[in-house]
Protein backbone atom coordinates (compact mmCIF):
# COMPACT_ATOMS: atom_id res chain seq x y z
CA UNK A 1 0.00 0.00 0.00
CA UNK A 2 1.26 3.33 -1.11
CA UNK A 3 2.47 4.86 2.15
CA UNK A 4 0.31 8.15 3.17
CA UNK A 5 2.05 11.81 2.23
CA UNK A 6 3.01 13.45 6.08
CA UNK A 7 0.02 15.98 7.36
CA UNK A 8 2.19 19.05 6.55
CA UNK A 9 2.54 17.69 2.91
CA UNK A 10 -1.27 17.66 2.44
CA UNK A 11 -3.39 20.29 0.57
CA UNK A 12 -6.66 19.54 1.80
CA UNK A 13 -8.20 21.05 4.62
CA UNK A 14 -11.86 21.67 6.39
CA UNK A 15 -12.70 24.85 7.73
CA UNK A 16 -15.71 24.65 10.14
CA UNK A 17 -17.39 27.86 11.45
CA UNK A 18 -20.16 28.21 13.72
CA UNK A 19 -21.02 31.96 14.61
CA UNK A 20 -22.77 34.42 16.71
CA UNK A 21 -25.50 34.03 15.07
CA UNK A 22 -26.35 30.47 15.84
CA UNK A 23 -27.53 29.67 12.56
CA UNK A 24 -25.18 26.30 11.98
CA UNK A 25 -22.21 25.10 11.06
CA UNK A 26 -20.50 26.16 7.84
CA UNK A 27 -17.91 23.17 6.50
CA UNK A 28 -15.83 23.77 3.36
CA UNK A 29 -13.13 21.62 1.80
CA UNK A 30 -9.97 24.16 0.93
CA UNK A 31 -7.15 23.49 -1.12
CA UNK A 32 -4.17 25.81 0.83
CA UNK A 33 -2.10 25.18 -2.06
CA UNK A 34 -4.57 27.37 -4.42
CA UNK A 35 -6.21 28.98 -1.12
CA UNK A 36 -9.55 28.25 -3.76
CA UNK A 37 -12.81 26.50 -1.61
CA UNK A 38 -13.38 23.23 -3.47
CA UNK A 39 -16.88 21.95 -1.44
CA UNK A 40 -19.35 23.72 1.06
CA UNK A 41 -21.65 22.54 3.09
CA UNK A 42 -24.37 23.98 5.21
CA UNK A 43 -26.25 22.25 8.12
CA UNK A 44 -28.28 23.99 10.68
CA UNK A 45 -27.94 23.59 14.53
CA UNK A 46 -30.66 20.85 16.26
CA UNK A 47 -33.19 23.21 17.54
CA UNK A 48 -32.41 21.97 21.07
CA UNK A 49 -29.08 22.62 20.64
CA UNK A 50 -29.30 25.98 19.24
CA UNK A 51 -31.53 26.80 22.22
CA UNK A 52 -28.98 25.43 24.80
CA UNK A 53 -25.72 27.07 23.30
CA UNK A 54 -27.99 30.52 23.25
CA UNK A 55 -28.79 30.01 27.26
CA UNK A 56 -25.19 29.61 28.16
CA UNK A 57 -24.27 32.91 26.57
CA UNK A 58 -25.50 33.88 29.88
CA UNK A 59 -25.41 32.31 33.38
CA UNK A 60 -27.18 30.01 34.76
CA UNK A 61 -27.57 27.06 36.97
CA UNK A 62 -25.42 23.93 36.36
CA UNK A 63 -23.46 25.83 33.81
CA UNK A 64 -20.17 23.20 33.95
CA UNK A 65 -22.49 20.31 33.15
CA UNK A 66 -24.57 22.14 30.68
CA UNK A 67 -21.48 23.48 28.81
CA UNK A 68 -19.82 20.18 28.82
CA UNK A 69 -22.74 18.68 27.35
CA UNK A 70 -23.13 20.66 25.02
CA UNK A 71 -19.42 20.77 23.41
CA UNK A 72 -20.09 16.90 23.10
CA UNK A 73 -23.33 18.28 20.99
CA UNK A 74 -21.27 20.59 18.90
CA UNK A 75 -18.39 17.86 18.22
CA UNK A 76 -20.82 15.42 17.21
CA UNK A 77 -22.90 18.07 15.11
CA UNK A 78 -19.47 19.00 13.49
CA UNK A 79 -18.89 15.67 12.28
CA UNK A 80 -22.20 14.94 10.64
CA UNK A 81 -20.85 17.71 8.70
CA UNK A 82 -17.88 17.03 7.92
CA UNK A 83 -18.62 13.18 7.03
CA UNK A 84 -21.71 15.05 3.99
CA UNK A 85 -18.81 17.27 3.16
CA UNK A 86 -16.39 14.56 2.68
CA UNK A 87 -19.05 12.20 0.81
CA UNK A 88 -20.24 15.24 -1.50
CA UNK A 89 -16.59 16.39 -2.88
CA UNK A 90 -15.59 12.37 -3.04
CA UNK A 91 -12.47 12.85 -0.55
CA UNK A 92 -10.97 10.57 1.57
CA UNK A 93 -10.26 11.31 4.74
CA UNK A 94 -6.79 10.33 5.08
CA UNK A 95 -6.53 12.85 2.19
CA UNK A 96 -7.05 15.91 4.71
CA UNK A 97 -4.48 17.31 6.69
CA UNK A 98 -6.68 18.78 9.40
CA UNK A 99 -10.09 20.42 10.67
CA UNK A 100 -9.76 23.65 11.70
CA UNK A 101 -12.61 24.05 13.74
CA UNK A 102 -13.93 26.73 15.71
CA UNK A 103 -16.19 25.65 18.32
CA UNK A 104 -19.30 27.60 19.32
CA UNK A 105 -18.95 30.96 21.52
CA UNK A 106 -20.31 31.59 24.73
CA UNK A 107 -17.79 33.95 26.72
CA UNK A 108 -15.51 36.25 25.79
CA UNK A 109 -13.89 38.39 28.07
CA UNK A 110 -10.30 39.43 26.57
CA UNK A 111 -8.06 41.85 28.01
CA UNK A 112 -5.89 41.77 31.22
CA UNK A 113 -4.07 39.41 33.59
CA UNK A 114 -7.36 37.51 33.50
CA UNK A 115 -8.41 37.49 30.03
CA UNK A 116 -10.09 34.36 28.66
CA UNK A 117 -12.77 33.38 25.54
CA UNK A 118 -14.84 30.14 25.61
CA UNK A 119 -15.52 28.69 22.75
CA UNK A 120 -17.58 25.10 22.69
CA UNK A 121 -15.84 22.00 21.09
CA UNK A 122 -15.32 18.72 22.50
CA UNK A 123 -11.79 18.38 19.94
CA UNK A 124 -10.94 14.87 21.03
CA UNK A 125 -14.37 13.88 20.42
CA UNK A 126 -14.18 15.28 16.98
CA UNK A 127 -10.54 14.04 15.72
CA UNK A 128 -12.13 10.45 17.53
CA UNK A 129 -15.35 10.82 15.23
CA UNK A 130 -13.88 12.37 12.05
CA UNK A 131 -9.95 10.31 11.87
CA UNK A 132 -8.77 13.01 10.95
CA UNK A 133 -6.59 15.53 13.23
CA UNK A 134 -8.28 18.70 15.03
CA UNK A 135 -6.97 21.97 15.21
CA UNK A 136 -9.30 24.35 17.65
CA UNK A 137 -9.06 26.87 20.28
CA UNK A 138 -7.62 29.19 17.53
CA UNK A 139 -8.55 32.42 19.85
CA UNK A 140 -6.53 31.53 23.32
CA UNK A 141 -3.21 32.04 22.20
CA UNK A 142 -3.70 35.47 21.16
CA UNK A 143 -5.53 36.41 24.46
CA UNK A 144 -2.43 34.58 26.57
CA UNK A 145 -0.38 36.85 24.72
CA UNK A 146 -2.18 40.01 25.74
CA UNK A 147 -4.48 40.01 22.47
CA UNK A 148 -8.18 40.31 22.00
CA UNK A 149 -8.35 36.97 20.40
CA UNK A 150 -10.36 38.50 17.70
CA UNK A 151 -10.98 39.13 14.80
CA UNK A 152 -8.55 36.58 13.41
CA UNK A 153 -9.98 36.72 9.79
CA UNK A 154 -8.18 39.69 8.66
CA UNK A 155 -5.00 38.05 7.69
CA UNK A 156 -6.72 35.49 5.13
CA UNK A 157 -8.35 38.41 3.99
CA UNK A 158 -5.25 39.83 3.20
CA UNK A 159 -4.13 36.91 1.63
CA UNK A 160 -7.45 36.40 -0.47
CA UNK A 161 -8.75 39.77 -1.24
CA UNK A 162 -5.85 42.08 -0.56
CA UNK A 163 -4.53 44.46 -3.79
CA UNK A 164 -1.51 45.61 -3.88
CA UNK A 165 -1.60 49.82 -4.35
CA UNK A 166 -5.51 49.88 -3.04
CA UNK A 167 -7.35 50.41 0.45
CA UNK A 168 -9.90 47.27 0.64
CA UNK A 169 -11.90 46.67 3.23
CA UNK A 170 -13.81 43.40 3.97
CA UNK A 171 -16.73 43.61 5.98
CA UNK A 172 -18.05 40.55 7.78
CA UNK A 173 -21.50 40.51 8.81
CA UNK A 174 -22.50 37.58 11.19
CA UNK A 175 -23.91 38.21 14.82
CA UNK A 176 -21.30 40.68 15.06
CA UNK A 177 -20.13 42.90 12.76
CA UNK A 178 -16.44 43.09 12.35
CA UNK A 179 -14.13 45.19 9.49
CA UNK A 180 -10.26 44.19 7.85
CA UNK A 181 -8.66 47.11 6.48
CA UNK A 182 -6.02 45.80 3.67
CA UNK A 183 -4.12 49.60 3.35
CA UNK A 184 -2.39 50.04 0.35
CA UNK A 185 0.60 50.19 1.80
CA UNK A 186 0.43 46.48 3.20
CA UNK A 187 -0.58 47.57 6.66
CA UNK A 188 -3.76 45.33 7.82
CA UNK A 189 -6.00 47.27 10.68
CA UNK A 190 -9.37 45.54 11.69
CA UNK A 191 -11.57 45.00 14.61
CA UNK A 192 -15.70 44.56 15.66
CA UNK A 193 -17.46 47.30 15.03
CA UNK A 194 -20.77 45.95 16.95
CA UNK A 195 -23.63 44.06 16.60
CA UNK A 196 -24.60 42.63 12.90
CA UNK A 197 -27.24 39.79 12.84
CA UNK A 198 -27.29 39.41 16.87
CA UNK A 199 -30.15 41.61 17.58
CA UNK A 200 -31.91 41.92 14.69
CA UNK A 201 -32.49 37.37 14.81
CA UNK A 202 -33.03 37.63 18.85
CA UNK A 203 -36.10 40.35 18.03
CA UNK A 204 -37.46 38.98 15.27
CA UNK A 205 -37.60 35.69 17.50
CA UNK A 206 -39.03 37.08 20.34
CA UNK A 207 -41.71 39.37 18.26
CA UNK A 208 -42.67 37.01 15.25
CA UNK A 209 -41.21 33.45 15.79
CA UNK A 210 -38.83 33.71 12.64
CA UNK A 211 -34.91 32.08 12.78
CA UNK A 212 -34.19 35.83 11.28
CA UNK A 213 -35.53 38.74 9.36
CA UNK A 214 -34.97 37.77 5.93
CA UNK A 215 -33.75 40.33 3.23
CA UNK A 216 -34.90 42.90 6.22
CA UNK A 217 -38.36 42.32 5.15
CA UNK A 218 -39.79 43.18 8.29
CA UNK A 219 -37.48 45.76 9.01
CA UNK A 220 -38.71 47.61 6.03
CA UNK A 221 -42.23 47.85 7.34
CA UNK A 222 -40.87 50.14 10.09
CA UNK A 223 -39.08 53.57 10.55
CA UNK A 224 -36.04 54.09 12.33
CA UNK A 225 -36.92 55.95 15.51
CA UNK A 226 -33.83 58.59 16.31
CA UNK A 227 -34.24 58.12 19.83
CA UNK A 228 -33.33 55.35 20.10
CA UNK A 229 -30.72 54.99 17.59
CA UNK A 230 -28.91 57.96 19.50
CA UNK A 231 -28.85 55.72 22.86
CA UNK A 232 -27.97 52.74 20.98
CA UNK A 233 -24.82 53.84 19.48
CA UNK A 234 -24.30 56.01 22.69
CA UNK A 235 -22.99 52.48 24.13
CA UNK A 236 -19.53 53.40 24.82
CA UNK A 237 -17.85 50.39 23.16
CA UNK A 238 -18.56 52.34 19.87
CA UNK A 239 -16.44 55.05 21.00
CA UNK A 240 -13.85 52.78 21.79
CA UNK A 241 -10.14 52.53 19.95
CA UNK A 242 -8.79 49.50 18.16
CA UNK A 243 -7.62 46.93 19.39
CA UNK A 244 -11.25 45.85 20.61
CA UNK A 245 -13.81 42.86 20.22
CA UNK A 246 -17.09 41.63 21.10
CA UNK A 247 -19.97 39.57 21.37
CA UNK A 248 -23.21 38.74 23.20
CA UNK A 249 -21.61 39.48 26.08
CA UNK A 250 -22.60 42.89 25.70
CA UNK A 251 -25.16 43.26 22.61
CA UNK A 252 -28.01 40.74 23.73
CA UNK A 253 -31.87 41.66 24.05
CA UNK A 254 -31.26 43.32 27.85
CA UNK A 255 -28.84 45.74 26.72
CA UNK A 256 -31.66 46.46 24.47
CA UNK A 257 -34.53 46.03 26.19
CA UNK A 258 -33.12 48.89 29.12
CA UNK A 259 -33.18 51.47 26.21
CA UNK A 260 -36.66 50.76 24.75
CA UNK A 261 -39.66 52.87 25.36
CA UNK A 262 -43.23 50.71 26.14
CA UNK A 263 -44.58 52.23 23.41
CA UNK A 264 -42.27 51.58 20.42
CA UNK A 265 -43.82 49.52 17.65
CA UNK A 266 -41.50 45.91 17.60
CA UNK A 267 -41.27 46.77 13.62
CA UNK A 268 -39.55 50.26 14.36
CA UNK A 269 -37.18 48.85 16.65
CA UNK A 270 -36.30 46.01 13.89
CA UNK A 271 -35.88 49.13 11.40
CA UNK A 272 -33.61 50.80 14.14
CA UNK A 273 -31.59 47.33 15.10
CA UNK A 274 -30.87 47.71 11.38
CA UNK A 275 -29.51 51.26 10.96
CA UNK A 276 -27.55 50.17 13.97
CA UNK A 277 -25.50 48.12 12.71
CA UNK A 278 -25.21 49.96 9.26
CA UNK A 279 -24.27 53.15 11.31
CA UNK A 280 -21.51 51.29 13.50
CA UNK A 281 -20.05 50.19 10.16
CA UNK A 282 -20.18 53.07 8.26
CA UNK A 283 -18.81 55.18 10.78
CA UNK A 284 -15.85 53.22 11.90
CA UNK A 285 -14.94 52.62 7.93
CA UNK A 286 -15.06 56.66 7.88
CA UNK A 287 -13.46 57.15 11.28
CA UNK A 288 -10.10 54.23 10.68
CA UNK A 289 -10.05 54.16 6.67
CA UNK A 290 -11.61 57.28 5.16
CA UNK A 291 -9.92 56.58 1.85
CA UNK A 292 -11.40 53.49 0.55
CA UNK A 293 -13.46 53.24 -2.30
CA UNK A 294 -13.55 49.40 -2.10
CA UNK A 295 -16.03 47.58 0.58
CA UNK A 296 -16.59 43.68 -0.18
CA UNK A 297 -19.32 42.29 2.25
CA UNK A 298 -19.68 38.64 3.09
CA UNK A 299 -21.20 36.80 5.91
CA UNK A 300 -25.13 35.89 6.25
CA UNK A 301 -25.97 39.79 7.08
CA UNK A 302 -24.64 40.20 3.15
CA UNK A 303 -27.71 38.75 2.22
CA UNK A 304 -29.82 41.42 3.63
CA UNK A 305 -31.07 43.79 0.78
CA UNK A 306 -32.28 46.20 3.00
CA UNK A 307 -29.39 46.46 5.37
CA UNK A 308 -26.77 46.61 2.11
CA UNK A 309 -29.42 49.47 0.67
CA UNK A 310 -28.40 51.30 4.55
CA UNK A 311 -24.93 50.75 3.79
CA UNK A 312 -24.42 52.10 0.45
CA UNK A 313 -26.76 54.84 1.73
CA UNK A 314 -24.42 56.11 4.10
CA UNK A 315 -21.28 55.28 1.95
CA UNK A 316 -22.00 56.76 -1.41
CA UNK A 317 -18.47 56.74 -1.95
CA UNK A 318 -17.33 53.23 -1.57
CA UNK A 319 -18.19 50.72 -4.23
CA UNK A 320 -19.51 47.73 -2.29
CA UNK A 321 -19.64 44.37 -3.48
CA UNK A 322 -20.40 40.69 -2.46
CA UNK A 323 -17.54 38.03 -1.51
CA UNK A 324 -18.96 36.21 -4.14
CA UNK A 325 -17.85 38.88 -6.56
CA UNK A 326 -14.46 37.96 -6.18
CA UNK A 327 -14.82 34.10 -6.41
CA UNK A 328 -15.93 33.13 -2.94
CA UNK A 329 -19.55 32.98 -1.82
CA UNK A 330 -21.13 35.20 1.42
CA UNK A 331 -21.53 31.93 3.57
CA UNK A 332 -17.72 30.09 2.83
CA UNK A 333 -15.25 33.07 3.75
CA UNK A 334 -15.28 32.38 7.69
CA UNK A 335 -15.33 28.79 7.29
CA UNK A 336 -12.40 29.19 4.71
CA UNK A 337 -10.75 31.57 7.04
CA UNK A 338 -10.53 28.49 9.60
CA UNK A 339 -9.14 26.19 7.04
CA UNK A 340 -6.52 28.65 6.78
CA UNK A 341 -5.66 29.07 10.12
CA UNK A 342 -5.51 25.46 10.74
CA UNK A 343 -2.76 24.88 7.74
CA UNK A 344 -1.05 27.85 9.34
CA UNK A 345 -1.03 25.63 12.68
CA UNK A 346 0.22 22.63 10.97
CA UNK A 347 3.04 24.61 9.12
CA UNK A 348 3.97 26.12 12.08
CA UNK A 349 3.57 29.97 10.42
CA UNK A 350 1.58 32.49 12.95
CA UNK A 351 -2.18 32.80 12.21
CA UNK A 352 -2.75 36.41 14.48
CA UNK A 353 -1.93 39.94 13.29
CA UNK A 354 -1.04 42.11 16.58
CA UNK A 355 -1.90 45.48 14.97
CA UNK A 356 -5.34 43.94 14.58
CA UNK A 357 -5.89 41.77 18.24
CA UNK A 358 -3.16 43.99 20.37
CA UNK A 359 -0.82 40.42 21.09
CA UNK A 360 2.54 41.05 21.69
CA UNK A 361 3.80 39.93 19.04
CA UNK A 362 3.00 36.45 16.16
CA UNK A 363 1.72 33.50 17.29
CA UNK A 364 0.79 30.08 16.52
CA UNK A 365 -2.52 29.58 17.37
CA UNK A 366 -4.68 26.41 17.83
CA UNK A 367 -4.42 23.28 19.58
CA UNK A 368 -4.35 20.06 18.32
CA UNK A 369 -6.19 16.85 18.75
CA UNK A 370 -4.50 13.81 16.72
CA UNK A 371 -6.71 11.15 15.01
Amino acid sequence: MASLPPTDARRLYVGLMSGTSLDGTDAVLFDASSQAVVGHVHAPFPAALRDELLALNTPGGNELHRASLAANAVARAYADVVSQLLEQTGTPRAQVAAVGAHGQTVRHQPGGFDGYTTQLLNGALLAEQTGIDVVCDLRSRDIAAGGQGAPLVPAFHRALFGTAGEDVAVLNLGGISNLSLLHASGHTGGFDCGPANCLMDGWIARHRGLAFDADGAWAATGQVLPELLDALLAEPYFALPPPKSTGRDLFHLDWLQQRLAPDWAPEDVQATLLMLTARSVADALKAHMPGTRQLIACGGGARNGRLMQALAALLPSVAITSSEARGLPVDQVEAAAFAWLAHRFVTRQPGNLPAVTGAAGLRVLGALYPA
